[in-house]
């Protein structure tokens, strides 16, 4: 099995498994500043998660509410959060959001327009004005499309099907990334001045997830945390209310909530429409939450579907609209299960959606505690608190990716010397070489479903005490456990030994998860502790987890007055709130 050493002088790489827009545009900023990069994914670059973000992208334009701005999005953003975003981490993001559109529309991506040229703006979840632009039901996919396109016009070198194992640390700074290639196994010893981590998530460790497989497994978390940096409110998840429960290999798809803004209704199996016991006012148009809390609850007390679901019917609605409307959660039910969604209603149940918690990073460049290292995107933290805002996550990754990636250019241009550390490099081939040479009884993927099982029993949508506990229990047998993987390569390449690396990741985030999890004694946004139900104003502060500190609380600076005074209650009538 051959090495493959990349090293550029005065290089700046950044390495991702999957979140690739955020990545791709810290790529071209870097790229733009005359700096070598590198992007590396573990998927195909065409097919990152970015591109399965259907609904939109939001930025205070103005295009349709000429009375809408950055402090209002902001203040929408914040009070969303319930208190626990960072306001400075807000305010890049919202202040930055128009200069984000403009630069996918310099990279010529085709938003929706009105008839006289300007942006389309609609409604999206919580915002008190329309400030959400789109491309039809698809605009992840474009973003990505975007940009991948302008990273061509630059020539920005991609390796796709590469799985980073490790970053190189010495002395406290990064200096590169080790991997393999996924069909080969060819290693890669990456030399970089700084690296950006574009990861995603770790919603992959519940049963039920909108991620696909592989995907979202806390890559960034284990990376990042091996690295020497620490993890920031691990234990917020936002669950999404509607993930189809059949077929397995598709079990989390998610239902787009266009299904329930058109008119969707949901009942549990007594035929009731369980939404008037839960928010009469606003019943199936509830924030995402609230649904998914409500549908649980349901579930839960005994009156879910056979299968432990509840239904979404939107049958009674005319044909037409459905197909002009919802054609791919038409197109969706019928390929996965054969459903025809005008005549039957759908079974669904809440999903592990989106990690709103991630590695500690410094609101204004997003660096980490480890010099050179800076992460975006889903894997990072501090934009969205204890709820998201549907839209931001897309805005976030243009703002950042191109903050990052001007500091990251900056820190590189800065550096006398390259640091290097022979025993860095050896461990990280240590470690690749003892996983290949296990040969023990426990089964990798056996494991990884151990522990989605033990998240999805104690640490889902509803949590407590002795659950929690339970779910630690439970997880220290399967660390155990995992001292006995055998990984077997096969002719279809090393995806096993990708696996035992997956499997390594989600253990780490399952115990942050948890741990935080124990910590955060209150109901706050989509943390619900059933034995504390209201929130303490003495938890209104992130909580940071490392394995050697465990978890720490960080205070949370307070709002500047001209956005707290726009931190009203958003009338929601007749909007889908995400």
């Amino acid at each position: 099995m051959k090495t493959q050493a990349i090293g550029v002088d005065r290089g700046c790489h950044r390495t991702t498994s999957c979140h690739h827009g955020a990545g791709l545009r810290a790529a071209i900023e870097l790229a733009g500043a005359g700096v070598d990069v590198l992007a590396v994914g573990k998927r195909p670059k065409e097919d990152a998660h970015t591109a399965l973000a259907a609904g939109g992208i939001n930025a205070a334009l103005a295009t349709v509410d000429p009375e809408d701005s950055w402090q209002q999005h902001a203040a929408d953003t914040l009070k969303e959060s319930y208190l626990l975003a960072d306001p400075r981490t807000v305010e890049i993001v919202t202040r930055g959001a128009a200069r984000g559109i403009d630069d996918l529309e310099r990279y010529s991506m085709a938003f929706a327009r009105e008839e006289d040229g300007r942006i389309s703006q609609r409604f999206f979840g919580a915002h008190k004005f329309r400030r959400t632009a789109f491309a039809g039901d698809y605009t992840g996919l474009e973003i990505q499309r975007t940009l991948v396109r302008r990273a061509e016009q630059l020539t920005i070198p991609v390796l796709d099907g590469v799985y980073i194992t490790r970053l190189l640390v010495h002395d406290g700074a990064v200096f590169g990334a080790y991997g393999f290639d996924l069909a080969t196994g060819t290693r890669y010893l990456i030399h970089a001045d700084a690296v950006i981590l574009a990861a995603g998530g770790h919603t992959r460790i519940w049963r039920r997830t909108s991620s696909r497989r592989d995907e979202n497994t806390g890559d960034s978390f284990r990376l990042a945390v091996e690295a020497g940096a620490r993890l920031r409110d691990a234990e917020l998840v936002q669950f999404h209310p509607s993930g189809i429960i059949e077929p397995e290999n598709a079990a989390g798809t998610l239902v787009s909530e266009a299904a329930r803004g058109e008119g969707g209704i949901l009942r549990n199996v007594l035929g009731e429409r369980f939404m008037a016991r839960y928010d009469p006012d606003r019943m199936e148009l509830s924030t995402r939450d609230r649904v998914a809390l409500a549908a649980y609850t349901e579930i839960k007390e005994g009156r879910g579907t056979p299968k432990g679901g509840v239904w979404l019917d939107v049958s009674h609605l005319p044909r037409q609209t459905i197909m002009t409307r919802l054609p791919r959660v038409y197109q969706t039910l019928l390929d996965v299960q054969m459903l025809d969604i005008t005549r039957d209603p759908i079974e669904i149940a809440p999903t592990a959606h989106y990690s709103m918690g991630g590695v500690w990073v410094r609101p204004e460049d997003h660096s980490t505690d480890v010099r050179g290292l800076y992460a975006i995107g889903e894997a990072s933290s501090g934009l969205h608190g204890a709820n998201r805002l549907g839209g931001n996550s897309l805005i976030e990754l243009l703002v950042f990716g191109r903050i990052t990636g001007q500091d990251a250019a900056a820190y590189s241009q800065s550096l006398t010397a390259q640091p290097r550390s022979a025993s860095a490099v050896a461990a990280a081939r240590a470690e690749m070489d003892e996983l290949l040479a296990a040969d023990g009884p426990e089964n990798v993927r056996a494991l990884q479903r151990a522990i989605r099982n033990t998240m999805t029993e104690h640490a889902g949508v509803v949590r407590d005490e002795e659950g929690l506990r339970a779910g630690l229990a439970e997880l220290a047998v399967i660390e155990k456990r995992m001292e006995d993987v055998g990984v077997h390569p096969d002719i279809a390449g090393y995806q096993d030994l990708a696996h035992a690396f997956d499997l390594k990741s989600a253990a780490l985030a399952a115990r942050a998860t948890l741990e935080a999890a124990l910590e955060r004694r209150e109901t706050r946004g989509c943390h619900n502790r059933s034995d504390y139900p209201e929130p303490d104003p003495a938890l209104q502060v992130n909580l940071l987890w490392s394995p050697t500190t465990g978890i720490t609380r960080e205070s949370i600076p307070p709002v500047p007055d001209e956005i707290s005074a726009l931190m009203e209650e958003v009338s929601t009538q007749g909007k889908l709130v995400e």
